[in-house]
Order: structure tokens, then sequence, then C-alpha cells
């Protein structure tokens, strides 16, 4: 009796325990879920354990990481080098401005807008921006600017330049409601001089303008010599005012340290696949299907129609790739990253909020390199819901379309046209969402583009919060490599502004700049071994890309990216040269500003270190790509690792 009673008690005991532990489990899952994601993250990474991290960097390390010797002279200096006096107290009235586009667009603009007010000795009111206003369902905590930027930053670190208000005063507000005041819509490449003559009687009359600005900028970029103090508070608008909001900062810096886990660099690749710069360079045929007929029907009703594109409706896209007008696709990028040396586990973030095509044209490269991350890999949905904010519910329900008898359907059908359909879902299958609202639905039914719903306006909000994360992840990269930049076509784009950032910040940080044309030629020679290039290819190639990091790179840079958009390269307006350092430079920047003392001191601790490094043991060239064959040949064998969701839809 005494023994049952025995096995009764230690059966309470255990039961007692278990609900114990399970307590203590589901509590640590809901208060611990940061911990857990964390963690999960860092084993995301495929780590090549055939390199120390701690050890010394052998020259295979430095070949692929190491600054450009050549350009650690150029440092950043955007402070006014003539008498540059602060904004007059007697104002001659306000500018209020209504900014549109994408991110790219909103960045450059805002330095524009912020160099005009300066000339017409204006008062800026902070622009609003029409992508993150409240009519697109936003957030009410933040307003169309603050959505992205730090308003106190942008006023502190401009006081001496322009006056700053966060509104119109309220004598004006009155007639803003009215539209009493003049609206103009200045083109991208407005002249100093027609601000002088046009604009500034307009303001000093009516003591208040609105300027809308669609162009992606309201000033020309290349400005006399006589203007540089004016390029200069460009760069001081850019790179020192235009700070993210406080939330955006904390969670890209998060997702920095996430990609140096472990000590390693990681390299950021943004692949430019939107698709208005495909429909304008008409690059429709590198796709397929669908995606096809999505770039001609963009191509045909904003591009051609609206006469911004001059062209027919088909072209060839291969010559245009030939003549390097469209992008590198991924699995070129991937290609070129192996020639290279980049091993299998190099870590890659992949940056852009919108990459056309969707995951089916990133496979290939995933295949060639397992670590490619991007932001939803790196962030967890709880971190990426709190930067968007709490937001009013979604008011636009899902409805089904209304049924069509046969009769109907048939008929649609007839009255198509040749062009390609996709085909309806097979039967005994319900329709997905994106069948009744996105691309499929639309196509099928009509040719003329729905207009977009609130929840299509709320993404394109969010959109620049991911933008703003991509830009400062790929900002902060050891390694940087353009998909598609300096397109032609005269509109701002990411990768351009990002490779402006870095060579005023960090000019020696690795930026590649590959010209398309020679590199689609090479693709071209080698088209059936792409795999198993012949040496000599391999050597062509890399030849090139290393190049492409000094000064070839950047001369190549000053002629076609500068007029297109200064900000994607300011210098040598925006840099000077350290001292003793004129030798090193070419003759374009041997006449570049000498950094002031106090700079010189600050960089002699890091120059002590960069010689220090350099005195260790190195292995010579063929051990180098010896050892880059023999890191791909494992990294091959070790690649399974991010998990993919096998009902993923390739085309999101």
């Amino acid at each position: 009796m005494m023994f049952k009673s025995r096995i009764k008690w230690a059966a309470l005991l255990g039961l007692m325990f278990s609900l114990a532990s399970l307590a203590v489990h589901l509590l640590l899952a809901k208060v611990s879920t940061a911990e857990l994601v964390q963690h999960g993250l860092v084993n995301v990474f495929v780590d090549d354990m055939g390199t120390s991290v701690l050890g010394t960097k052998g020259v295979a390390h430095r070949k692929l990481w190491d600054k450009v010797k050549m350009l650690e002279s150029l440092l950043p200096y955007s402070n006014p080098r003539t008498p540059f006096p602060d904004p007059s107290e007697r104002s001659n009235g306000f500018v209020y401005a209504k900014i549109s586009g994408g991110f790219e667009k909103i960045r450059t603009s805002i330095a524009d807008l912020v160099v005009v007010s300066r000339l017409l000795n204006a008062t800026l009111v902070i622009p609003e921006l029409q992508e993150s206003g409240h009519s697109r369902g936003i957030s009410s905590k933040y307003s169309s600017f603050s959505y992205i930027y730090n308003v106190e930053q942008f006023r502190a670190a401009l006081k001496s330049d322009v006056g700053i208000v966060k509104s119109l005063p309220s004598k004006y507000k009155e007639g803003k409601k009215k539209k009493l005041f003049p609206t103009l819509n200045p083109a991208s490449s407005a002249s100093p001089s027609y601000y002088a003559k046009e604009v500034l009687p307009l303001l000093k009359k009516s003591k208040v303008i609105e300027l809308v600005i669609s162009d992606g900028g309201c000033l020309q970029n290349i400005l006399p010599p006589r203007w540089v103090e004016y390029q200069r508070l460009r760069c001081r608008v850019a790179f020192h005012a235009l700070r993210f909001r406080s939330e955006i900062v904390d969670l890209g810096h998060q997702m920095v340290r996430r990609l140096r886990a472990s000590g390693q660099p990681y390299l950021a690749y943004h692949p430019g696949l939107a698709m208005d710069t495909l429909a304008y360079h008409g690059c429709a045929e590198l796709f397929q299907d669908l995606h096809t007929e999505l770039i001609q029907h963009r191509r045909r009703m904003k591009m051609i129609k609206r006469k911004i594109v001059g062209d027919e409706l088909s072209v060839d896209s291969h010559t245009r790739k030939r003549d390097g007008s469209c992008p590198l696709m991924p699995e070129e990028v991937g290609l070129i990253l192996r020639s290279l040396g980049y091993p299998p586990t190099t870590r890659i973030y992949l940056a852009g909020a919108e990459t056309f095509g969707g995951q089916r044209v990133v496979i290939p490269l995933r295949a060639m390199y397992t670590n490619l991350v991007d932001r939803t890999s790196l962030c967890s949905k709880r971190e990426l819901l709190n930067l968007v904010g709490p937001e009013p519910l979604e008011n636009d329900p899902v409805q089904p379309p209304p049924a069509k008898s046969v009769h109907q359907q048939k008929e649609e059908w007839d009255k198509a046209g040749p062009r390609p359909r996709p085909l309806p879902p097979p039967p005994g299958r319900p329709l997905y969402r994106y069948e009744k609202e996105g691309w499929y639905g639309w196509i099928q039914e009509k040719d003329v583009e729905p207009e977009p719903s609130p929840n299509d306006m709320r993404e394109q909000a969010h959109r620049l919060l991911w933008a703003a994360l991509d830009y400062l992840v790929s900002v902060e990269a050891e390694a940087f490599i353009p998909g598609f930049h300096n397109d032609g076509s005269l509109w701002p784009d990411f990768s351009s502004l990002v490779m402006g950032h870095r060579l005023y910040e960090m000019a020696s940080w690795r930026t590649y700049r590959p010209n398309r044309k020679y590199v689609a030629g090479l693709f071209s020679k080698s088209s059936e071994n792409l795999y198993h290039p012949k040496h000599k290819w391999t050597l062509s190639l890399q030849e090139h890309l290393n190049k492409s990091l000094g000064e070839d790179g950047l001369l190549r840079e000053l002629k076609r990216s500068k007029s297109a958009s200064f900000l994607s390269y300011p210098i040598p307006e925006c840099s000077c040269r350290s001292a003793g350092s004129a030798n090193i430079l070419s003759l374009v920047y041997r006449d570049m500003d000498e950094c002031p003392q106090w700079m010189e001191n600050s960089i002699k601790p890091e120059m002590e270190e960069d010689i220090a490094s350099e005195n260790e043991p190195r292995m010579d060239e063929e051990q180098f790509y010896e050892r880059g064959e023999r890191d791909e040949a494992e990294g091959n064998e070790k690649m399974p690792l991010i998990d993919l969701d096998v009902e993923m839809d390739l085309d999101d």
C-alpha cells in the first residue's frame, strides 16, 4: 500500500514539474521573441570554416575587402571654403513644396529645394512628400516628412544655411487652402537664372510660392564654378541633414551588426530591376510571358503616350543589353563575383524594395551564394511592423470578381488579340488574392491599369521605409556592386545615390563601377561556357572590375553620372585631399583643396593601423587563386542553407 502511495506522489510531482516546464517555455516564447529571432538569424549564414575570422587576414581577404589605396587620401569636406553668410533675417517669403516620386527622387529633390530656397533668400517650409501623405493610410504618428526623415536634425544641420519652419505662419494658411498663391512646376534642369528672373519677383509679390516637384529635382546638376558653394550645400543636405528617423537608423544598424556577426564583412548588391526603368529602356524581352507584357504595357501607356520615350513600342532588348542599356541580371552578377574570387559563403545583402520578376530572377544568384539575404531575412515581422507604426484598419477588403457567363468569357477572349494570356487556375483550386486584384486580374480583364487601391498606396509608402533600410545597409557595406546605375534616363537612381554617398563619406571603400556594355560583350563571347569560362576571359573581367574601383571607374562616372545627378558624384567639390597626396592622385584631382589640419590629425591613427596590417605575412598571386578555387569547391559541398518556403510565390 505504501509503495502504491509513493508511486502516486511521484507521478503527481512529475506532472507538476511538466506543467511548470511548459509554463516557463511559453513565457520565454512570449517575452524573448527578439532574442530567439536573433539566434535564428545567426544560423542563417553558412560560414567558411576554413577561414579563421580572428586570425591574420591574408592576401585573399585583402584582395576582396581591403580599401582602395589610391583613394584613401580623399576625405569628406563639404564646409564652405569662401564667405558664406548666414541666412538673412529679412526673408523674401516662404517656399512650400510638394514632392512626388520614389525614394531616389525625394532625396535629390529635397537637396535641390534647399539650394533654391537659399538662392531666393526664402524660408523653407518642411516639404510635403506625396508618397507618404496621410491619404496613403500611414500611421497618424508621423507627418509625410517625418515618416522617413528626422525633422529636428534637418533643421539643426541647416540652421546656418537656410531658415526652415515646420509649417506656414497662420496668416498664410487660409490663402494656401484657397490656392491664392502662385504654383510652379520647375523642371529638373531649371537654371539659377530661371529662379532669379521668374520665380523671385513672384515670391516678393505674394510672399508665398508653391513648388510641385515631380521630376526628381528642381535645379540643374552642373552649376557654373562661381556657384560651387551651392554644390557644397547640396552635399550638406544629402549627407548630413537628411538623416532617417531614429527607428529606421536603429533597425538599419542592427541589420549591419547581424551581417557582420562573427567578424565577417559583407557585400551589398542592388539589382536595379524596376518596371519603369525596364520599360524606359525597352528591356521587356529579357523576361518571360506576363512580365514581358507588363513592361510593354508600362512602356506604351506611361512612356510613349506621354512622349517620355520617342522609340517604338517593340525594340530588340538583346541589342539594348549589348549596348549597356539594360541591367545586369542577378545570375550575371553572381558570375562576376565568382570571377573576382568571392567564395560561395560570401555574405551578400540584396537591396531593393522592388525587384521586378520576383524571386524567380534571383534563384541563380542564390544557388551560387547561399548567404544571400534581404531585409525579410535579417528582420522579424515584428521589427518591420514596429517601423511602420500603428496604422488604421484595412478598409479595402478584397471582393471576388463578378461571375461571367461562358458566352461573355468566350467573347472577351476572342476580342483580346494575339498577346499571351495567363492560364486560368485549374478546377478545384480557389482563386488566390493576386489573381483577384493584382497583375493577373487586370491583364485578363482590360488594357487599362487599375487605379491603386488604399492598400496599394499604403504599400508604396512602406517601400520608402524599406528603401531607407536598404540605403543604410548599402552605404555601410565593405563592398558594393550595382546591377543597374547611370542608365542615361536623367532620373536619379538608387545605386548611383549609394555610390555617391560612399564616394563622399569613404571614397576608399570598395565600390565596383562596371561598364555594362563591356561586361555584356564579355558575356556574349562566353555564352556557352558561362559557368566554366576560359582563364583569359576571367582575367579580362577581373581586370575591368578591379580598375573600376579606382581612377578608370571614377573618370567614367565623371563623364556620365554627374550630369544626371550631382549627388552621385560629389567630388571634387565636396572633398579634400590629405597633405602630400598630390602625387598619388590623378591630374583630375591634384587641384583639389588640401584638408585642414584638424582633419589630418584625426586620420593619423587609422593610417598607422593600416600600415601595421600591411606588414602581416602574405601569400602570392598563384596561392590566392588556388585558394579561391578551393573555397568555391568546398562551398558547393556545404551549400544547403537558407530554408526557403516550398509554397513561396516565385513572382512575389
